[in-house]
C-alpha cells in the first residue's frame, strides 16, 4: 500500500518555497503520495496522511498558539509538537547552552543599558519571529532600549546579542541534518545592515551558497542535534534539523540559531544526494 506524506506549508510558503518543488517529486518518484498543503486548511484530513512534514509553515510566529493547537491534533507529524512547541521560542537557547553547548551571549528583556552585553554592536530581536521580522541591529544602547521597550510592550520576549563581526565577512554557517544525521552545509550571507533598524522584507534565501562545513563545526552542529532527546524527554526523533552557526571573537563555532521548526533545507544549493537522504528519512519515520 502506498504511503502517503504531507509537505506542510503556509499560503506564501506554498508559492515561494524552493524546496518544495525538489522534494516533493523526489518522494514521489521513490513510491510516496505526496500533497503540498496549507497547515490550516480545515479541508485536509491528517489521519489519512501516514506522515505529516512541517516545512515552509512561515507564518507561525505571528499565529504560534494555533499553529502549536494543530501541531497537537496531527497525528503522525514531524517534527512533533513538542519539538515545535519548544523551538518555536528562542527561550530554548538557554537550555541549549545550560547542556554545557557554545551559544552567542544573550540577555533577555535587559533593563537598562547596564544590563547590555560588552559589545560594540547589539542585535535585537523577538523570542518568537521568523525570517528577521522585527528584529535589528543597533550601534546606540539608546536604540536597543528602544527597540526592547516596543518588544516588551506589546508582551513579547526581547533577547539581545552582541553583533558578531565575522558575520559581515564570513556570513553564518548553516548545517542541514536528515533523519538526525549531517547531510550538507550551506553559507548565510549577512542580513542585518548597520544603520537600517527594523525591516520586514528580507530574505533568508538570498545569496545562500553552498560551502562544505569545517570539522569544527560539524562537531559542534551534531553535538546540538544529539542533545535534543536530552533536552526534550519522550520527543520523536528530528527528521530535519538545520543549525546555524557563526564565528566568535576568537574564531570559534557559536549557535546561533537551532532550526527545528521550519527552516529552509536549502536544495537548490544541496548535493543531489540530499534528495535521497530526505527520502530516506522520510521512510524511516514512517516505518518507526
Amino acid at each position: 500500500m502506498t504511503s502517503r506524506v504531507a509537505l506542510v506549508s503556509s499560503e506564501r510558503g506554498l508559492r515561494v518555497d524552493p524546496d518544495l518543488p525538489l522534494a516533493a517529486p523526489a518522494l514521489r518518484e521513490a513510491g510516496f503520495a505526496v500533497d503540498c498543503v496549507r497547515w490550516d486548511d480545515p479541508a485536509v484530513d491528517w489521519a489519512g496522511h501516514d506522515l505529516a512534514v512541517v516545512r515552509s509553515c512561515w507564518d507561525y510566529a505571528w499565529r504560534r498558539a494555533e499553529f502549536l493547537a494543530w501541531a497537537d491534533a496531527v497525528p503522525r507529524l514531524r517534527n512533533d509538537a513538542g519539538v515545535l512547541r519548544w523551538n518555536t521560542d528562542k527561550t530554548h537557547l538557554r537550555d541549549v547552552a545550560a547542556a554545557g553547548l557554545p551559544v552567542v551571549p544573550t540577555v533577555w528583556d535587559p533593563a537598562s543599558t547596564a544590563d547590555l552585553p560588552d559589545a560594540e554592536e547589539w542585535v535585537v530581536k523577538p523570542s518568537v519571529s521568523a525570517g528577521s521580522r522585527d528584529t535589528a541591529r543597533w550601534t546606540d544602547p539608546g536604540d536597543v532600549m528602544a527597540h526592547v521597550a516596543q518588544l516588551t510592550a506589546a508582551g513579547r520576549t526581547a533577547m539581545v546579542q552582541p553583533y558578531q563581526a565575522s558575520v559581515d565577512d564570513a556570513g553564518e554557517a548553516a548545517l542541514l541534518f536528515l533523519g538526525g544525521r549531517f547531510s550538507h552545509a550551506a553559507r548565510k550571507p549577512p542580513m542585518l545592515g548597520r544603520g537600517e533598524g527594523v525591516r520586514q522584507d528580507r530574505n533568508g534565501r538570498r545569496g545562500v551558497r553552498p560551502a562544505p562545513a569545517t570539522p569544527e563545526q560539524r562537531e559542534l552542529a551534531q553535538a546540538v542535534v544529539d542533545a535534543v532527546p536530552s533536552l526534550l524527554r519522550g520527543a520523536a526523533p528530528l527528521l530535519y534539523a538545520r543549525i546555524d552557526l557563526v564565528a566568535d571573537a576568537a574564531g570559534r563555532p557559536v549557535v546561533l540559531e537551532v532550526e527545528l521548526t521550519e527552516p529552509n533545507l536549502f536544495l537548490p544549493q544541496a548535493p543531489p544526494e540530499a534528495l535521497s537522504r530526505l527520502v530516506r528519512a522520510v521512510g524511516d519515520a514512517i516505518a518507526a
